[in-house]
């Protein structure tokens, strides 16, 4: 894996260097990285994001807890100038745009788009343009992501009947994150091995397709990782048991009014988890739209709660 970095000035360019150290350098400051890799999809040199937190320090003997993030379909793209649109929503946009100081060094890969830019692909991935893209501003922090109007869209809250079993994944088999797979792992491992990592504190999320991409990687790598956040994705009932043998805790979130990744589905995998005796929490947030994901990476539970874990 290429370790080729550059300190990324703003999300609109970056000033490359021949390795990390000029940016490592500077403590007690928020970095962010764009590092390379070569693609096991097509072969190609693509680019991921890597977050440095307050207080770390190049000569420092101290271990991060990491926080690998996988985001959604619509934020997918070629890994190159394209990979702004990660910092749309999650944790990296809460600590880069937003400022938070959270105690993470964060992981931020981009997925291939795997024709989904085409003309059968979704608008909001067809029509996007970079002006969308939240900027890190020199002073201050721009206004937080607002919810979606889910009961203009969607009337009124009125709960979900338990499916018995998930619809197929044939949508995410052709184009999800595990159509990059081991790209996602390869990127972790070059971390743990050239930064200051805690190796048992790494921590795996991700909203929509990247939910699910959490919920595949936790049951493929289990012995990767001491904790999962799944946003709107729901696994299988296979990948359920696998992590729940494996006893990786889980918080998984669902939105009540969410007619995309609709919280019925959910069930068929959090009962089996739960049959196992697996540590879960599931939280629906009954008012909300598929962008759950605004919620949960604003707040503080869901950080903490990760914190108290490692590999069991």
């Amino acid at each position: 894996m290429t370790l080729r970095s550059c300190l990324a000035l703003s999300i609109l360019g970056c000033a490359c260097t021949s390795s990390a150290s000029s940016a490592l350098d500077h403590k007690n400051e928020q970095q962010l990285l764009r590092l390379s890799y070569k693609s096991v999809v097509d072969d190609l040199e693509r680019d991921y994001f890597l977050y440095l937190p307050n207080g770390y320090e190049k000569g420092s003997s101290k271990e991060w807890p990491v926080l690998i993030y996988l985001h959604g379909d619509g934020e997918r793209g070629n890994g190159k100038e394209d990979l702004d649109y990660v910092l749309g929503y999650g944790p990296l946009y809460e600590a880069w745009i937003q400022k938070r100081d959270l105690p993470f060094i964060i992981i931020a890969p981009q997925n291939h788009m795997f024709g989904r830019d085409g003309p059968d692909g979704p608008d909001y991935i067809r029509n996007r343009t970079r002006e969308g893209i939240p900027k890190r501003l020199d002073e201050g922090v721009p206004p937080h992501n607002a919810d979606m109007p889910a009961l203009q869209m969607f009337g009124p809250m009125r709960g979900a009947v338990a499916a018995k079993s998930p619809p197929d994944d044939r949508f995410l088999t052709k184009t999800g994150w595990r159509k990059t797979d081991p790209d996602v792992i390869s990127i972790l491992d070059s971390v743990l091995l050239n930064y200051h990592t805690d190796k048992n504190r790494v921590y795996l999320s991700g909203a929509s397709m990247g939910g699910f991409g959490t919920w595949y990687y936790a049951s493929k790598y289990p012995e990767k990782f001491a904790a999962l956040l799944p946003v709107v994705g729901y696994p299988s009932v296979k990948q359920a048991e696998a992590i729940a043998k494996a006893d990786i805790p889980a918080w998984v979130f669902s939105g009540g009014r969410d007619p995309a990744v609709e919280t019925k589905y959910f069930f068929a995998g959090m009962n089996r988890m739960n049959e196992l005796g697996a540590t879960l929490r599931f939280t629906t947030e009954q008012d909300m739209f598929h962008d759950v994901w605004n919620r949960v990476y604003a707040g503080e539970d869901v950080y903490n709660w990760l914190l108290q874990y490692k590999k069991r």
